[in-house]
């Protein structure tokens, strides 16, 4: 494997850095929802285990994504778009149910990185042909 000389363009590196922490993010929700299984004192513990399962394999894609857009995998950018798209009617449905001080930073947050990764520099950095004759 041979490293890329050129360091990746600013569109790019903020993009993986909004998708690790976004993935740090996810895997402390994880932790809470661990928390509350153990503490809880009557629970549906098959429900309970999914929703922990579906947040950490959230946490664990959304690192390899970021990981794979910094070592420039292309393949990794439309996974990585749809997972910020998903966002957009989380962070509506909180505003919907009185929690929009947290659903608009989200839906702010996926529409943000989206532009990232479909910027030209991103575009560019990853290998699309963005000029054709």
């Amino acid at each position: 494997m041979t490293s890329d000389p050129e360091p990746a363009p600013g569109p790019l590196r903020w993009a993986v850095w909004l998708l690790r922490a976004e993935a740090v993010g996810l895997a402390l929700l994880t932790l809470f929802l661990v928390y509350e299984l153990i503490t809880a004192t009557a629970t549906d513990l098959l429900s309970a285990l999914l929703v922990i399962l579906f947040a950490a394999g959230g946490a664990v894609l959304l690192w390899v994504l970021g990981t794979a857009l910094d070592r420039r995998r292309p393949a990794a950018r439309a996974p990585a778009i749809v997972l910020q798209l998903m966002l957009l009617p989380v962070g509506y449905f909180m505003i919907l149910g009185g929690l929009a001080w947290l659903g608009a930073p989200l839906i702010a947050l996926g529409l943000v990185v989206v532009g990232l990764l479909i910027s030209t520099a991103t575009n560019r950095a990853l290998g699309f042909d963005t000029e054709r004759a």
